[in-house]
């Protein structure tokens, strides 16, 4: 299991996706698109990936928003496995 990574840590993390903000336990996104549907196409690409990897966001659907928070629920903060399922989300995002 992947050990809880400290505030410098998270910080180097950070530099990799930039687009992401921390309040020190989760991570957090918005992604905007030009409609509903776009939004529901986006979450079932996340939920997809989210269960390669095993590890589940936190989603919430608003109209053409999506808000995505991640942490890593058993270790109640972030870890590495946060970050990685972040980098995989952005490149959905980046399509």
């Amino acid at each position: 299991m992947a050990d809880l990574l400290d505030a410098a840590e998270i910080k180097t993390y950070l530099k990799k996706v930039p687009e992401w903000e921390s309040d020190k336990k989760r991570i957090e996104r918005t992604f905007e698109f030009e409609d509903f549907a776009g939004s529901i196409e986006f979450v079932n690409l996340v939920a997809e990936i989210a269960e390669e990897q095993e590890h589940h966001p936190e989603i919430e659907v608003r109209d053409n928003k999506v808000v995505l928070s991640i942490y890593t629920h058993n270790k109640n903060g972030l870890t590495e496995l946060d970050f990685q399922l972040a980098e995989r989300i952005d490149t959905l995002a980046e399509e």
